[in-house]
C-alpha cells in the first residue's frame, strides 16, 4: 500500500491536519510512503532548498514528481550533501528528503534548510569520534547516507526538533549548544537536552 502526501498551490494542509495525519499513520501500524501525490488533477511536486553551512553552496530543487523520486535530482543531493571534509559522495536515502518536506510542511516553512553534515566517510567518521569532541557515533547513520544535522533559519531549535519528532519517522538529536538538530532514517528514538 503507498500513500501520499504534499501540498500544491491549491491544497495546502494546515499543522494541525498534518499532526493528526501523522497521527493516524502511527496508529495504523502501517508502512507509508510520503512522496509528492496530485491532488485534484493538479501535478505535485516534492521541492526542497538547502544552503551548506561549510561550503557555502546552496541548492534549491524538485527532488520528486507525482509520486516518483527523479534520478538526476538525487545525483545533485548527493553531490550537494558529501563529505565536505573529503569531496567523497555518498548514496543519501530518499526518505531522508521526505522527512525534511514533512517538516516543512509541518512547520508551514519555506526557507532553505541550513546543512551542517549530510554524509560522512567512514574516514571522517573515524577522525571526528578522535578529534570531534563526542556526538560522533561509530557507526554513524551518516556513513549510510541516512542522517542529517540541520536547522532552519527562523524557526527556533526546539521548535524544529519537536516538528520531527511528531512525525515519529525515524531519530531525532537534539544539540542546542551547536545550533543544530539530527535528523535520520532509523528506527524512531531521539536523544539530547
Amino acid at each position: 500500500m503507498t500513500m501520499t502526501m504534499t501540498m500544491t498551490n491549491s491544497f495546502r494542509p494546515s499543522r494541525r491536519q498534518l499532526l493528526r495525519y501523522s497521527a493516524g499513520i502511527s496508529l495504523a501500524g502501517t508502512s507509508v510512503s510520503f512522496a509528492p501525490r496530485a491532488f485534484a488533477g493538479h501535478t505535485q511536486a516534492s521541492e526542497l532548498a538547502f544552503d551548506h553551512t561549510h561550503t557555502h553552496e546552496k541548492i534549491s530543487l524538485i527532488y520528486a514528481m507525482d509520486g516518483q523520486y527523479m534520478p538526476t535530482a538525487l545525483d545533485r543531493l548527493n553531490h550537494f550533501l558529501r563529505d565536505h571534509y573529503t569531496g567523497t559522495v555518498g548514496t543519501m536515502d530518499p526518505s531522508l528528503f521526505d522527512i525534511l518536506h514533512r517538516i516543512l510542511l509541518t512547520l508551514d516553512a519555506r526557507q532553505p534548510f541550513q546543512v551542517i553534515s549530510g554524509y560522512r566517510s567512514a574516514a571522517t567518521n573515524g577522525r571526528l569520534r578522535k578529534t570531534g569532541g563526542g556526538g560522533v557515533a561509530k557507526r554513524s547513520l551518516h556513513m549510510d547516507g541516512k542522517a542529517i544535522d540541520i536547522r532552519l533559519p527562523g524557526v527556533p531549535l526546539a521548535e524544529l526538533r519537536d516538528a520531527a519528532l511528531s512525525l515519529k519517522a525515524g531519530g531525532v538529536g537534539f544539540y542546542p549548544r551547536d545550533r543544530f538538530i539530527h535528523v535520520d532514517t532509523g528506527r524512531v528514538r531521539h536523544w539530547g537536552a
